[in-house]
């Protein structure tokens, strides 16, 4: 739940300005075609920044849209090499962007350096060809993990790092790994908030932290909270 004392503080941005930092997202495991093209259509008529699909859904007619996929998702528990070549893939078909999921196991058991190594593995079986987010699992991790594991993703050559999968039991975006996420990257990356976020108020307070980047299933319900 967003802080109300924090709340009260922040300036709402327009709808306009939060429109341009959505990936409009859809990545059910029972999505199907129609529902992606239903998926675009509805983000061009939000004017948002991207779509985010599965890579199984690639390619997809996104008509100008920027299109974003996944990689090792939603576990992390994929070998780096699969990771490596599922992400290599999605670029061949059209995707601008990867979200990889890291082993939050070996970033829970301090492995740092594994961590690096996957997340190094992938970035070079993409190449510099599409953006790379690392997604980190925010909510399962303290706050020590968090900024190492956002050091080993600047350090492996990642563009962001992203809070979560939404799909994680401990949860997923908060105000607080925001915040932490982008006093780590320093502005070198950029910090996608991803994962429960329904509301304008919860939206806004992670914008407000640092989120350059959101990630929404809802988002014209979100958008439409927003000052024209």
């Amino acid at each position: 739940m967003p802080d109300s004392d924090l709340m009260a503080e922040i300036v709402m941005p327009s709808r306009a300005e939060v429109a341009a930092m959505i990936d409009h997202t859809l990545l059910a495991p029972e999505a199907t075609p129609a529902e992606v093209a239903a998926l675009v259509d509805e983000a061009r008529s939000l004017g948002v920044f991207a779509i985010c699909v599965s890579p199984s859904m690639l390619p997809v007619d996104a008509r100008g849209l920027t299109v974003a996929t996944v990689a090792g998702f939603p576990s992390g528990k994929h070998h780096s090499l699969v990771k490596g070549a599922e992400a290599r893939l999605a670029v061949d078909q059209g995707a601008a962007e990867v979200d990889m999921v890291i082993d939050v196991g070996a970033a829970l058991a301090g492995d740092y350096g594994a961590v690096l190594a996957d997340i190094v593995t992938v970035r070079e079986a993409m190449g510099d060809r599409a953006l790379l987010k690392v997604i980190i699992e925010a909510a399962a991790l303290p706050d020590a993990a968090i900024v190492e594991v956002c050091r080993a993703a600047e350090r492996a050559g990642a563009d962001f790092v992203k809070t979560s999968t939404g799909f994680h039991p401990a949860g997923g975006a908060s105000a607080h790994a925001v915040r932490l996420m982008a006093q780590t990257v320093g502005g070198r990356l950029g910090v996608k908030a991803s994962g429960g976020i329904r509301t304008a108020e919860a939206a806004a307070e992670l914008i407000a932290a640092g989120a350059t980047r959101l990630g929404l299933s809802k988002s014209r319900a979100v958008l439409d909270a927003f000052p024209a």
